[in-house]
This record gives C-alpha cells, structure tokens and sequence, in this order.
C-alpha cells in the first residue's frame, strides 16, 4: 500500500496478537499514528451458551495484547480499546469519534463474516473512512494457487505440489510492527477501560471453562487438569506450547494418531484465534526439515519426517480455507451437489441416536470417551474427530451438518473453514473426501490407536477394570471379565446401539442410491 493517513484504527479479530501481525505493521506503514481495537461482536456472542470456554480464551488473550501494546509503545494510556456491540454501528462510531481515515484488519473467509464485512466497509465509506484488509490467516488464500487451467484445486495432492514450491520461492514474510513506540496513539480518556470480564458481557465463569483434559494419562504425561494451562492463552500460552511441541516434532508422524500419547502440538485454538502466526510455525517447520535433512546425510535417518507431515497438515488448513472461499456453498451444503441427496436418518430415531452419540453412550468406548473428550474439555484428538464423525453419519446414518453444528458449538478450536472441511471428508461429500465405501471400523480403530485403552480408561472409568482386549468390545468379553470390572452392560455401560456389520450394509445401500442418480 503506498496510501499515507493521517489516523488508522486496526481491528484486531483472528489476530489476537502483536507480533508478526500483518494489519498492525500495514497501519504503522501507512498511518501517522494508529489505534488498535477489539470488537466482542453480539452476532457471534449472544447465540453461545453462557459458559463459552472460547470467550474466556479470547478475554485472556486480549489483555496479553493490551499489556503488550502498552508495553511495547512505552505509553500507559495506549493499548487495545475494547467494544462490544454490533460491527457496522460499533465500527463507524468508533472511526469517527478517532477521526480515523482508516480501518485495517485481517481478511476473513467465512460467508457470515464477508457479509458482515461489506455492511462495515458500507458505513465506514460513509464517513469517508478507508477499509482496508490484508492476508494474515493463511499463508496462500483464495486464488493465489490454481491449477494450470486456472481454477481452485479440488484435490490436496497436486495442490500440497504446487503449495510446497510456492512456499519454497515465495516464503511468507513476517509482518514486523514498524515505529509501534511513537505511532501508537493514546486511547482517549472514556476508551482507557480495562479489558471486561466474563460477567460483564454476559458469561459466566464456571470450571467448565478450564482448558484441560487433553490426553490421557501416560507414565510420562500426567493428565492436564489445571485451568487455562492445558492448551494456555494469549501469545505466551501460545509459544509456551510451541516450545514444547518443537522438542517432540521429529517424533509427530509417529505420534500423532495415537490420542493417549504427547503427538499433537496443541496448537489449534491458538491457530484459531492468532495467537500465533501461521507464518512463524511455517518458517519453524522448514527450518526444522532443514535440520533434519542435513543430520540425514550424515546419520542416513529419517528424522525430519515429523516435520514434514506437520508443515503437510498446515497446508490442509490452507487448503480448506481456499475451498470456502471459491465454493462457499459448502458452508451449508455439500461440496458434490448429488451428495445432498443422501436419505439420512429423520424423526425419534436420528434424534435418539444423535443424542447419545453427543452424550458419549453409544457403546462403542473408543468414539463414547472421544465425545466424553469433547464435552469435558473443549478438545478432541484429530484422529478421534475422524472416527467419531464418521460413527454418526456412517453407522448411525445422522445427517453429517448435525455433527458439524455439535462440533461448532464445542470445539475451542473450531474453524468453519476445516470443521466443515473434515465433516464433508468423513461423510464423503466434500472434495476428496475419503471414498463413501470406506467405513471407519471403530473397535479396530481402538485396538490400533488405543491398544492399552489408556485413554478410554481416562474418560470411562466404569472400564477401567476390564483387561485391554475386552475393553475395546464389552459386549464381546466373557461374562466372568464382565463381572470381574463390575461391568454390567445396559447399566452402567451400554450395549451397542447399532450393529457394525449391519450399520455397513445400510450404509453403503444409503450412498449407492446417490451414486445411481
């Protein structure tokens, strides 16, 4: 940008930090001085239950950022002025009280936040003011990367080609805040509020709102129970966690599918809110199959692997995004139109047996402690979310937006963008989507991710007795294992509520019916 103003206000929303902060170093650029804000949005607030562990998140990452901005400008009355209401009027009102000649943020990708954007973008221009948005959650967005004939990729093989040698030409450049000490501007005197509590736009503070219960116990991994420091906030939890994952990286691609076990960074509700950079976890991942790839020559290992499938699963994130934004239509429908033609399960039946797969009592351990996971944490291991998505719509034939929409409402990490983007995988109606005839069999799944059930054992106690073949399967252990664990199916656990062999057969008839159209 080579516009100059005189005053830029920056909207922080995905961003919640400040450093490699690309809105931030664009306003400084631009800008004589800058302010910098934070909209607690009703929209997206006031339909959320009323103990969000997201918003308890977010407050606390938001007065990392206040502290900082303070800091970092050498002002106390500088920092992050904090609104709440509705973007357009909540937005305007503040431009024009500042006097700004200019509003910058981040681009967002979502139908519901483009909307939003163009309403605020309509305001702003009213009074003259500029709305300017930058790229900074991704690291190649919309149609930065297209196929030869010119259109999105559709599939992520060719697209993960084209992405790792446009990352090796084009690397994403880190977004330094220019002069923040004497272009920060003093907030005015009624803006120089603390950062509000939970209580005060609405929420509660409950236990529920600890960030804990990740993984299992291990020998070497206690489980996380303590609050807020399981996953952390703010750039400090953020690079806390980054810090620990990088001494266990080279072990990712071994590690990660196994959910009692230390595999995954963590680093996703971080990566949500931007209390971390995408840009700084590339630029560290290449660094580290850099590395690796040299003590190779000499040592003839394998050992920058982790790091590879790692960097793999940042461009999945991107892949994802890029599709919601050239086919938004899969925000509420699939991405292969034939696929919503699929006859899902309706009425008492798909309510009862939606009901007990969010309530984790579907007999099943493995997707019951994966959904027990969920609801007590705010979490779920990857490999769980497969599982489990595809138990609901594969075995209990639950239109897969149900699960989406369950997902969206308790994932601390959720993402339109890759939530819906591993419901349409699971499902088979998305873009290459696992193929409709491959159904996750969820006590093999169990024995191989879970062999020792540690982490069943960990959401399931009443299972805890049982030995570690039958606790994949009760309902297959002898009678005496049962009586030994103080198992009693139906009473303390539940039988099965649907058959696998039976639940695959209905399945394959449901698509196959689609397929014939």
């Amino acid at each position: 940008m080579t516009t100059h103003y005189k005053t830029g206000l920056v909207w922080l929303r995905r961003d919640l930090r400040t450093d490699d902060h690309a809105a931030l170093s664009t306003a400084l650029q631009c800008c004589e001085r800058v302010h910098c804000m934070f909209l607690l949005d009703k929209l997206l607030l006031d339909p959320l239950p009323r103990t969000d562990r997201r918003v308890a998140f977010i407050l606390s990452s938001l007065m990392e950022v206040d502290q900082s901005l303070r800091t970092l400008s050498g002002k106390s009355s500088a920092g992050l002025i904090v609104l709440h209401g509705h973007a357009p009027q909540a937005i305007a009102s503040l431009a024009r009280e500042l006097q700004a000649d200019a509003v910058f943020c981040a681009r967002d990708y979502e139908p519901q936040a483009i909307a939003r954007d163009a309403a605020v973008s309509q305001t702003l221009q009213a009074l003259g003011c500029s709305f300017q948005q930058v790229k900074d959650h991704v690291v190649f967005e919309q149609r930065e990367i297209l196929t030869q004939s010119g259109t999105p990729y559709t599939v992520f093989t060719p697209y993960l080609r084209n992405w790792m040698a446009r990352l090796a030409t084009e690397q994403p450049p880190l977004h330094t805040p220019v002069d923040l000490q004497s272009k920060l501007a003093e907030r005015p005197p009624n803006y120089r509020h603390p950062v509000p509590s939970l209580e005060d736009i609405g929420f509660t503070s409950t236990l529920s709102d600890t960030l804990s219960g990740i993984v299992s116990a291990t020998e070497n991994n206690p489980t996380l129970q303590a609050p807020m420091q399981a996953l952390g906030s703010g750039m400090s939890g953020a690079h806390k966690l980054l810090d620990d994952f990088l001494h266990r990286i080279d072990q990712y691609h071994a590690a990660r599918d196994f959910p009692a076990v230390r595999g995954p960074s963590y680093l996703g509700v971080h990566l949500r809110f931007g209390t971390v950079s995408i840009r700084t976890l590339v630029r560290l991942a290449l660094q580290k199959i850099g590395a690796g790839e040299r003590e190779e020559e000499e040592k003839g290992a394998d050992i920058s692997a982790g790091a590879r499938i790692w960097l793999q699963e940042l461009a999945w994130r991107d892949f994802y995004f890029q599709i919601l934004a050239n086919f938004p239509h899969v925000a509420t429908s699939a991405f292969k139109p034939a696929y919503d033609g699929i006859v899902w399960e309706e009425g008492a039946l798909a309510d009862r047996y939606f009901d007990a797969w969010c309530n984790g009592r579907t007999g099943y351990p493995l997707v019951d402690a994966a959904m027990l996971q969920l609801r007590e944490s705010g979490y779920m291991h990857n490999r769980l979310r497969m599982v489990s998505g595809s138990f609901l719509v594969k075995h209990l034939g639950v239109d897969w937006r149900r699960g989406e929409q369950f997902f969206a409402l308790h994932l601390n990490d959720f993402d339109l963008a890759s939530n819906n983007g591993g419901w349409q995988w699971v499902s088979s109606t998305g873009c290459d989507a696992q193929p409709y005839f491959r159904i996750f069999h969820p006590v093999r799944q169990s024995e191989k991710f879970d062999p020792q059930g540690k982490f069943i054992r960990r959401y399931l106690p009443q299972l805890a007795a049982l030995d570690n073949k039958s606790i994949h399967a009760p309902w297959a252990a002898s009678a005496d294992a049962l009586a030994r664990a103080n198992v009693v199916l139906g009473h303390n656990y539940p039988q099965p509520i649907v058959d696998h062999a039976t639940a695959r057969e209905q399945t394959l008839n449901r698509y196959a019916a689609v397929r014939q159209l």
